[in-house]
């Protein structure tokens, strides 16, 4: 392949070269994004974590490869690795892909110029690791996962089409998604909880279920992580955590509703305004401590470009942990309120002296996760407002 038009980028171990081209999108020659090196720095954290809880070889699926700098990584950078195979519809993909394999000499890497969806398809349990990060949504590919995934193996998926999945076109959620989303200060949470709500019933199909390891909001993306393990019975169980969340636009209360179709009040306890109510969606935990824990001891061992904002990242999903679904923006009650925002910390420590757990949230800077209800966080956040001022 002539590399004229190309230039040398480096990502952790590795070196790759990929199309100069101006703006990223779907139509260049191939698709590589440098904004999502975080993404794959905090891939390689989570594929090295479940090598170290499975004690097996891993063998690696990318389903969509692009220049194969994700699948190269993934290579280089995690021990434990039998093969790589990376996979792109576009035969440009595929060839620079293979340039970049040599380059870097990983033997173990195979490259190959497939549909998505027959690959996956017909992989027959030979992955124990599959990855799809397409350009969009990745809703078509999902159920060819499921059919194959075995027991012990872990999925991971991103999602680019975030205004659906957040609320700001609820048409194309419901047709992709089966879901309905709303448009509120945690619509980004909410569009998390709907993807792996998605990807549950996908996966309950074939008597599969899912254990959600580590999931996040970032840039313009949702990413999860998730291993697979099979029975009717467990998978049954598994999808009590599916719901809904009824949300007021009044007064901002919220309330997770469990089950695929519960009874809901249509009326606000608090106001008696109309809720508004998103979902199905996944209910349950979405972040696993000791994964992120040992993700986070992982990374003293890498070379890691991104490693300040990926240890931000994971000391937040881990505090976030133990809280309940939702959170509420400290500056979206303050404007109701009409008072200005105490200081985070202030209001964190307030709640947990009352018995509340109290986290920040990787969402927002002004967000708070907690199991106090609306009129507790309320009140304090007046107390401290009022002590500030005397």
């Amino acid at each position: 392949m002539d590399f004229m038009d190309h230039m040398l980028i480096t990502e952790g171990q590795v070196k790759i070269r990929v199309p100069t081209f101006e703006k990223v999108s779907s139509r260049a020659p191939v698709f590589y994004n440098p904004v999502m090196e975080l993404n794959r720095d905090l891939s390689v954290l989570a594929l090295q974590q479940f090598k170290s809880e499975i004690e097996k070889d891993l063998n690696i699926c990318d389903a969509f490869g692009g220049s194969g700098i994700r699948g190269i990584r993934y290579s280089k950078e995690v021990s434990g690795v039998e093969g790589v195979l990376i996979n792109d519809v576009n035969p440009q993909a595929v060839a620079l892909a293979r340039e970049n394999s040599l380059e870097n000499d990983t033997d173990n890497v195979k490259v190959c110029q497939k549909d998505a969806n027959l690959l996956l398809r017909h992989c027959k349990g030979k992955f124990n690791v599959v990855d799809i990060d397409p350009f969009g949504t990745p809703s078509p590919f999902t159920d060819s996962a499921a059919v194959n995934l075995p027991r012990n193996s872990m999925l991971a998926v991103t999602a680019t089409d975030t205004s659906a999945l957040c609320g700001t076109y609820p048409e194309p959620c419901i047709r992709k998604y089966g879901s309905k989303p709303l448009k509120t200060e945690y619509c980004h949470e909410n569009g998390l909880r709907i993807l792996a709500g998605f990807l549950s019933l996908s996966f309950a199909r074939y008597k599969k279920f899912l254990t959600f390891k580590f999931c996040h909001s970032t840039e313009h993306y949702l990413r999860l992580y998730a291993t697979v393990s099979k029975g009717a019975k467990k998978t049954d169980n598994s999808l009590k955590d599916m719901g809904y969340i009824a949300h007021c636009p009044s007064c901002l209360n919220r309330k997770v509703h469990y089950g695929i179709a519960p009874l809901i009040d249509p009326r606000c306890p608090h106001c008696d305004h109309l809720m508004r109510v998103a979902g199905p969606m996944w209910c349950g935990n979405i972040q696993d401590p000791d994964f992120i824990s040992g993700m986070m001891d992982k990374s003293e061992k890498l070379v890691l470009n991104q490693r300040k904002d990926a240890i931000k990242l994971l000391e937040l999903c881990k505090l976030e942990s133990t809280a309940p679904p939702t959170f509420y923006d400290i500056h979206t009650i303050c404007s109701k309120l009409k008072i200005s925002a105490p200081p985070m910390i202030s209001l964190l420590e307030g709640l947990r002296m009352e018995g509340h757990i109290s986290s920040p949230t990787h969402f927002t800077p002004t967000g708070i996760k907690t199991t106090a209800p609306l009129e507790v966080v309320e009140k304090l956040i007046e107390s401290l407002v009022k002590q500030r001022e005397i």
